[in-house]
């Protein structure tokens, strides 16, 4: 996988090409209103300055690691203690900048001995690439390889370099990483440099650590390259700073596989549920009828990368993993280890990427071995599994009630109640949701219908006590455990206080002393929870015009407040439920 310049051919570029109208996407915008907001305005970056932003980012994270330091005059990340790779073979990668951690994040023991970066989705220059290999090479190392995304404008810049060390004196050598299992076709330029490249960072670094000679290190590291395949998914585009965003994807739109600076990807979808997207990406990288598939079989063992291209949430991501690997187990894989986070991002696009590398023992252990590397994670040496064995739940104590289910017209009656309010809440979603953007987290909708569905699946599973009392304490009991956020709470201290009847509990447990009116929430007449719906309702829409004295809404001008609270809507429209129900 040795290149020289004179055999570069004509590979995709390492900048966003300008719009294009295209199918696809992607590398494109296709045609919209002018009006779009999008295509109006260029995205919000934390940055002093487009010129200085590569710079000040590998400054930045030099200066919080003592483990590096910048070559002077250069874009250049090298390991502090050069001096303990005499002897030892020396690697160097890199690329453009906006795909963080990599590669910094990957200088040190075990892993790079240092990376060359270039401004934002542009290939690093000739003089500085240069300059790491002669910084290696004075500092005795027993050759330097050159680890490559192929993309032209790196294999150009490395290869450049590479001849003009060679020309020194020095030994270099240089492999090129095509881990992209996107196109069905073959392409004249080969596959795209993608998240694979920071496995074989791992695997060349172990191996130099551990004194392989130059030859045998690219031997083994070719080999893995051909080994593993990467798709990657996109829910937005990215930008680079000062510039608006590399393509349009539409609300209900995701692109697969794309590359890491907005190129363009194979197929534009709508937006699928995580687990039809997973599965949707590995039957694309493993479908016999394309290219640059990654043969996969029942049997075969493999490094999974679930790799964060730089937007997406976390909450999002371990979603995605969990499904890669009941996927991948349901066809009878077995993920010898799995790393998820940010590996080789895209700036700000939200997306993810799935890497698979095919291993037996040897390389399992060079993904184990030790390294410095402040963005590889400390991985626990053990396969991924869905099946894992949970820990028991801790048994209910003695003093727990036990509350008895029964049966007759009692039953009846609260069970159309319960259904009349869990479906007031369910209807309400919405409207309760957009009520609580402007004070909260907009979630208000969500909470109550997540109390509503836990009723539904309490009462389909039993008939719920007849008798009041323990009717509500029941309630108070689930809410207190499903419905969640501060509303579960006041909800089940509502429902206890009914039920003992203790109905200064919830002002025991308030911000407020009893004898001062309460703030602007649910505690908006905690000694009657139980007054009429008229009233319930009136109370809920004056406090438009209160001050917030807890919860969120307490951080935000009354001056901006000019809804009523979501929470007391949503009592106002349960007790109207409540009593609409008894009347029927």
């Amino acid at each position: 996988m040795e290149v020289s310049p004179g055999v570069v051919g004509s590979t995709p570029p390492s900048a966003p090409s300008p719009p294009t109208s295209t199918p696809l996407g992607g590398g494109g915008c296709p045609p919209c209103p002018t009006t779009t907001p999008l295509c109006r305005q260029v995205p919000k970056k934390l940055v002093n300055s487009v010129a200085s932003c590569a710079d000040e980012a590998l400054a930045g994270l030099v200066a919080c690691n003592p483990g590096l330091r910048l070559l002077q005059g250069h874009r250049v990340v090298l390991r502090a203690d050069l001096v303990a790779i005499r002897g030892r073979v020396a690697l160097l990668s890199g690329g453009g900048s906006g795909h963080e951690p990599a590669h910094a994040g990957y200088v040190g023991k075990g892993m790079l001995t240092g990376m060359v970066a270039g401004a934002v989705f542009t290939s690093p220059a000739v003089g500085s690439i240069l300059a790491a290999i002669r910084a290696v090479t004075q500092a005795g190392a027993a050759g330097t390889l050159l680890i490559v995304k192929n993309y032209t404008g790196d294999r150009l810049n490395f290869g450049l370099a590479l001849e003009r060390a060679r020309v020194e004196g020095a030994d270099v050598r240089m492999v090129v990483v095509g881990d992209d299992s996107a196109f069905a076709a073959p392409k004249k330029a080969g596959r795209r440099g993608l998240c694979g490249t920071v496995l074989v960072h791992k695997v060349a670094g172990a191996l130099a650590e551990a004194g392989a000679s130059l030859d045998e290190i690219v031997e083994k590291v070719s080999a893995a390259t051909k080994a593993m395949g990467t798709l990657g998914l996109s829910l937005s585009p990215c930008s680079v700073p000062g510039s608006k965003p590399t393509f349009h994807l539409a609300d209900d739109e995701m692109e697969l596989g794309l590359g890491i600076h907005g190129e363009a990807g194979v197929r534009r979808m709508k937006v699928l549920p995580a687990d039809e997207a997973v599965e949707t990406m590995l039957a694309h990288m493993t479908d016999p009828s394309n290219a640059s598939r990654l043969p996969l079989s029942p049997g075969a063992s493999v490094v999974l990368v679930v790799n964060n291209l730089g937007g997406l949430s976390c909450l999002e991501l371990g979603i995605v993993a969990g499904a890669a690997v009941r996927r991948l187990e349901s066809r009878g894989v077995r993920i010898a280890r799995a790393l998820v986070g940010s590996f080789m991002t895209a700036l700000e696009m939200a997306g993810v990427s799935l890497t698979l590398l095919l291993v037996d023992e040897e390389l399992v252990g060079l993904i184990d071995a030790d390294t410095t590397a402040m963005a590889w994670p400390n991985l626990a040496p053990a396969p991924a599994t869905s099946q894992r064995e949970e820990v028991p739940a801790p048994k209910e104590g003695q003093g727990t009630t036990q509350h008895e289910t029964s049966t007759g017209p009692g039953t009846a009656r609260a069970q159309k109640v319960l259904e009349g309010v869990c479906s007031t809440l369910l209807a309400m979603e919405d409207q309760l949701n957009e009520l609580d953007r402007a004070a909260g987290d907009g979630d208000c909708g969500h909470t109550h219908a997540r109390a509503a569905r836990a009723i539904q699946e309490w009462v389909r599973a039993r008939p719920p006590p007849a008798a009041p009392a323990q009717l509500l304490s029941t309630l108070a009991d689930l809410l207190l455990e499903k419905m969640g956020g501060s509303s579960g709470v006041l909800y089940g201290l509502f429902l206890t206080a009914a039920a003992r009847p203790l109905l200064d509990v919830a002002t025991g447990y308030g911000t407020s002393p009893p004898t001062r009116p309460p703030p602007k929430s649910l505690l908006q007449d905690p000694h009657n929870p139980l007054r009429p719906t008229q009233s319930a309702e009136a109370a809920a829409e004056a406090t438009r015009h209160m001050v917030a004295g807890a919860g969120r809404a307490s951080y935000i001008s009354s001056a901006q407040l000019l809804q009523p609270d979501p929470g007391a809507v949503a009592v106002a429209a349960v007790l109207r439920a409540v009593l609409e129900g008894l009347r029927s």
